[in-house]
């Protein structure tokens, strides 16, 4: 860690009222000497001890840029990952719905594949002991925003920012063995196309890092190599990262997913 302690407090402390006030600041790259990774990490795990103190609740992660085909788009050459608490995820009561869109920056829609875990994972697990962990699998909706104008960071300035997450909105959950007796073949083979906007997009489950199921190892791994990261239990939810690229999104708009390929129901869903 190149920063100082009190530094790493300042910079959580202003990106959490920057994030609650709505406003944007230059990445931490920009202004950060030697800022890097380990500093990221810092960043958020202060944030997050902030936001408990606050009363929120933590409830899972987001993993973020898994999606290879859109890394040249952002600058990026990695995954990264983020908090979710319980004020940002939101269960549907079904496949469609209408909803509030979350007032911040430059907010995107991203489609993603959802996991729920009935028992804790750990990252040495085989794929059949991992598999036995998640209780449940539903396709979702990521609002993600950016702290940074305009979109245009490094991958550790999100990794301090919240992983750029704002909300999730989670659609019919069902259990993963209705998937088949192969959920990681299934999940990894689906199809997606998002319309909305007058645009439309495509994407594949093996665009995210080969597959759902690789994305979730990408994150046990990597918490399991930061030191003080809280590892994911029972209970937890996590996002797996957006299948297409994240797509601007306002107020009116509706968007909808068609999935192909693996039996998850496509979303339809208006922002208010």
């Amino acid at each position: 860690m190149s920063l100082p302690p009190d530094r790493i407090a300042s910079l959580a402390e202003d990106l959490l009222s920057a994030r609650d006030g709505g406003r944007q600041r230059p990445p931490l790259s920009d202004t950060e000497d030697g800022f890097g990774w380990d500093d990221a990490h810092a960043i958020a795990a202060r944030i997050r001890t902030l936001r408990i103190a606050s009363g929120e609740t933590p409830v899972g992660r987001k993993i973020g840029f898994t999606n290879r085909t859109i890394w040249p788009l952002y600058g990026v050459h990695g995954p990264i990952w983020g908090d979710m608490f319980d004020r940002s995820v939101t269960q549907l009561d079904a496949a469609k719905a209408t909803v509030d869109l979350p007032k911040v920056p430059e907010p995107r829609i991203e489609p993603e594949i959802v996991f729920g875990f009935g028992a804790t994972p750990a990252a040495a697990m085989p794929d059949a002991e991992l598999l036995d962990c998640i209780e449940w699998v539903a396709h979702g909706f990521e609002i993600v925003t950016s702290v940074y104008p305009g979109w245009k960071f490094a991958a550790a300035d999100c990794q301090a920012a919240f992983g750029l997450h704002r909300a999730l909105f989670i659609g019919p959950r069902q259990p993963l063995g209705s998937l088949g007796a192969q959920p990681a073949v299934s999940l990894a083979g689906l199809e997606l196309t998002l319309k909305g906007r007058d645009v439309q997009a495509e994407g594949r489950g093996a665009d995210v890092l080969d597959g759902p199921l690789q994305a979730l190892r990408f994150l046990l791994d990597g918490l399991a190599a930061v030191p003080g990261e809280t590892p994911l239990k029972a209970g937890d939810i996590v996002t797996t990262g957006t299948l297409t690229d994240a797509m601007p999104v306002t107020g009116g708009d509706r968007w909808q997913t068609e999935i192909h390929g693996c039996d998850l129901p496509g979303l339809d869903v208006t922002f208010r």
